[in-house]
């Protein structure tokens, strides 16, 4: 399994509904899809979502690292000595963790197809089948409250808030109105993205559990490099905290695991390089009785199929966040992971299950 060829396109899809965080609104998904072929015929297929406001990886800079780095340095190695192929990615350049996820996901599917088996057998097979949260973005709380519900209507029972763009008292109010809207069955998760200052954070955590608007978790309350911030966070109140951004390499887990700064871990591929180093930061956690979730940057069906692949191999995952796909307003994929409402069906087909990649050729 000689690697030939390594090939890549930019695609761009609309998403129904603009997205907004703390960090960023988005209206359309721009990534990068990669196409690696192997002497045997096989071809593996992977993607990178630019998100240069947690990654800092831009379409030009994905393109230019796959292209003009990891490919020279990968070409005519053989895929069935895999570990010393995942060692030259990673070593390949410093940071550049979409791209370098872009092709490690391409690497996994023909690593997978290569062993007659779906890549989450492969990885370790612990569930076929997992639920999505759905995101509500950064809005009025009227609004906020009248798309949660529409969600709910749906057939999502875990929602993912996203907060700290404003005001935090504002932020209150929108879960206030989420709460009222879909009732207290419903999980809610609150995401601030880095948008709050520690002493507010505690103040208004706290404030939120005395008013019992039941939050299951938080998400990167503080700035990504302050893990004294979220420590002290974490240890001031009940809710349980979740490091995100916080959270790119194996080294930075194990920064966070050590000095018990938060609850739980997101692993995201484009934030870890992939599923080689994803797997890394999972193990770790499990030793550390720390359970972790996956997500996704908007993303296309093609790289979140490879991360649900991952994130339904192993039993220390158990939330997911796989949202991205439902966004946009066309997919252009041919197999992978099926959706039906908030479950989602890992594909039997050997490899990512990809069938056929339409945004390759410009199709919808």
């Amino acid at each position: 399994m000689i690697i030939q060829a390594i090939e890549v396109k930019r695609i761009s899809v609309p998403l129904k509904k603009p997205f907004k965080t703390a960090l960023r609104t988005v209206e359309s998904l721009e990534s990068v899809l990669v196409k690696i072929t192997c002497d045997n015929g096989m071809v593996g297929w992977g993607e990178a979502s630019a998100t240069v406001v947690i990654t800092g990886d831009s379409i030009e800079s994905i393109e230019s690292a796959i292209l003009n780095t990891m490919r020279p340095q990968l070409i005519g190695l053989n895929l069935l000595s895999y570990e010393q192929v995942f060692h030259t990615l990673h070593q390949s350049m410093v940071g550049n963790s979409s791209a370098k996820a872009a092709v490690d996901i391409a690497l996994y599917d023909l690593i997978s197809q290569r062993a007659g088996m779906p890549l989450y057998q492969f990885l370790g097979g612990y569930r076929n089948e997992l639920e999505t949260d759905y995101t509500v973005s950064v809005n009025s709380p009227k609004e906020m409250g009248e798309d949660a519900a529409a969600y709910l209507k749906d057939g999502f029972n875990v929602l993912k808030i996203k907060v700290g763009k404003d005001d935090i008292e504002e932020d209150i109010l929108r879960i206030q109105e989420i709460r009222k809207s879909v009732g207290k069955e419903v999980k809610i998760r609150l995401d601030a993205n880095q948008g709050w200052n520690v002493k507010e954070a505690v103040r208004s955590i706290r404030k939120m559990e005395d008013m019992g608007l039941d939050i299951e978790l938080i998400e990167q309350p503080v700035k990504a490099h302050d893990l004294e911030g979220l420590k002290v966070v974490t240890d001031s109140v009940d809710t349980p905290i979740m490091a995100d951004e916080s959270v790119f390499s194996p080294a930075q887990a194990l920064q966070v695991l050590r000095s018990h700064a938060a609850d739980l871990i997101n692993i995201k591929l484009m934030k870890a390089g992939g599923i080689f180093k994803a797997q890394l930061i999972n193990q770790m956690a499990e030793e550390h009785g720390i359970p972790c979730m996956v997500g996704s940057m908007i993303e296309s069906r093609l790289s979140v199929s490879a991360a649900a692949h991952f994130a339904a191999s192993k039993k220390n995952i158990t939330r997911y966040d796989f949202d991205a796909p439902l966004m946009l307003l066309h997919d252009g994929i041919v197999g992978g992971v099926e959706y039906e409402g908030r479950r989602m069906t890992m594909p039997e087909a050997p490899g990512l299950g990809i069938q056929a990649v339409k945004l390759w050729e410009g199709e919808k």
